[in-house]
């Protein structure tokens, strides 16, 4: 009962409230990616080149066959293979946005071989099936975001797409028509309609419902001018018609600012770790400039966040309980940072469940309650973090005791960004407790200590409880 962050259920939880698939083909589907903010301003099989045949579906509105018919010529599959071999480690899609080569497409299509590029190459394949090889310029890991150039004239004279300007927003039913090459098959174009934002998220995505599929992450979504809207990145899990797209203007923007960028030829991680850092910082800042909200316990302040940018979900248990009562909190962001298939990235997570064991009695209820910590799971040594370092102190909020417990993991390759984790208990009655758990993944080891402070900070006695201890 009291294991709310079990192994099998923190898995399930994940998936269901982190709940987006990218949509590189890839051995192995990737959990959600970017977080988006507006600027001031993979399968192993071997493949077939694309035949000329290659079409949308027979099913599609005239505009969108209009629209594919003008737009072919800049549209690419985006292909990652091993450095020695033409087998495929990932297959994704990208379009052309300037005569000079430049593509863009999602990082995580090509992610591989941005940390890797010793072992894996970039080739494009357009829609005639012609190939040809691929360099990367920049990316932004934070809106899933890169770009990349072909050799010069490898692409000559196939014009490029331009974007939708900011000064036109779209309105929410408006038909968009997203484009991309689904599981490695042909090019396709599916029609969809924008629903304006993603609430509750810290970076805007938007909200696209259309059957966008593995391997059209990277491909552009347009408007019925044919001007570019938006990126494919994502869908949502055990959902229909339910897809996300990165603004079209940080597309845009990335292309502005790196477009005479030298190639790079090392592996990606001091890049990573400095977009990482400034996003955490922001991220965190954020986060603890908002106060908590009321848990509404009849005992207990308890931390809860505001959700302007995460989405909480609560239960308890039923009226007749004869043993164990509890109420259970969880907050979470809904996307994450997508560094590698074995790294996401950059989310904040908040539990709690508060108890009531007066049916049970002081001794049973003590018995449970004080082997809550260990149905914890902290994470463990890997190739990617540390083992988790732990201090465990006693401490007091405005009067109330607590038992809390700090810990943090470093990741080997990103210096100076670590998971933390906080785990707090009541320790102030003998039948009733409270027990929390933060989580903050990829933050600095100073946020790390702010964002402690912060959480403990959401714990005291409640008003009405801490008048009536006085009185007594």
């Amino acid at each position: 009962m009291l294991n709310f962050s079990s192994h099998k259920s923190r898995a399930l939880w994940r998936r269901v409230l982190l709940g987006v698939l990218t949509l590189g083909f890839s051995g192995a589907w990737g959990l959600a990616v970017a977080q988006l903010k507006p600027p001031p301003e993979m399968t192993n099989a071997p493949t077939a080149p694309p035949s000329a045949a290659s079409a949308p579906a027979a099913s599609v509105s005239a505009s969108a066959r209009r629209l594919y018919d003008n737009s072919r010529s800049q549209l690419l599959q985006i292909r990652t293979l091993l450095k020695n071999q033409d087998s495929q480690a990932s297959v994704g899609s990208g379009f052309l946005v300037s005569d000079e080569g430049h593509v863009l497409t999602n990082y995580h299509v090509i992610s591989q071989f941005a940390l890797e590029p010793d072992r894996y190459r970039l080739r494009f394949a357009t829609t005639e099936g012609q190939e040809g090889l691929l360099e990367l310029l920049d990316f932004d890991v934070r809106r899933d975001l890169a770009l990349l150039r072909a050799a010069p004239g490898t692409l000559k004279n196939r014009g490029a797409l331009g974007f939708r300007p900011l000064k036109q927003p779209l309105s929410k039913g408006d038909r968009i028509y997203s484009m991309g090459n689904p599981h490695d098959v042909a090019f396709a174009v599916v029609e969809g309609n924008f629903n304006g934002l993603v609430e509750r998220s810290f970076d805007p995505l938007i909200y696209y419902s259309g059957s966008i599929n593995s391997g059209m992450s990277g491909g552009p979504v347009l408007d019925e001018d044919g001007r570019v809207v938006g990126v494919n990145v994502s869908a949502m899990f055990f959902a229909q018609q339910m897809s996300f797209l990165v603004p079209g203007a940080y597309a845009q923007a990335l292309f502005e600012r790196s477009r005479a960028a030298k190639p790079m030829n090392s592996p990606a991680w001091p890049r990573l770790r400095e977009q990482l850092l400034a996003y955490q910082d922001e991220l965190s800042r954020s986060f603890m400039a908002q106060p908590w909200a009321s848990a509404g316990h009849a005992r207990y302040s308890l931390p809860v966040p505001q959700e302007q940018f995460m989405r909480c979900w609560g239960r308890g248990t039923p009226a007749d309980t004869k043993g164990l009562e509890f109420q259970r909190s969880q907050c979470r962001m809904e996307h994450a940072i997508f560094v590698s298939n074995q790294i996401q990235t950059g989310y904040l997570e908040i539990s709690h469940e508060a108890y009531d064991g007066s049916k049970l009695g002081a001794i049973r209820f003590a018995k449970q309650y004080s082997g809550s910590f260990r149905n914890e799971r902290l994470g463990r040594e890997d190739k990617f973090r540390t083992a988790p370092f732990c201090k465990e102190e006693f401490v007091s909020r405005e009067g109330l005791p607590l038992r809390a417990v700090v810990c943090m993991r470093a990741y080997r390759k990103l210096s100076g960004l670590h998971d933390l984790s906080v785990l707090v208990t009541t320790v102030d009655a003998s039948t009733e407790g409270a027990l929390g758990r933060f989580d903050a993944k990829g933050v600095s080891f100073d946020n790390a200590l702010k964002l402690t402070a912060h959480y403990l900070e959401g714990f005291a006695w409640n008003k009405k409880s801490a008048s009536n201890n006085a009185s007594r």
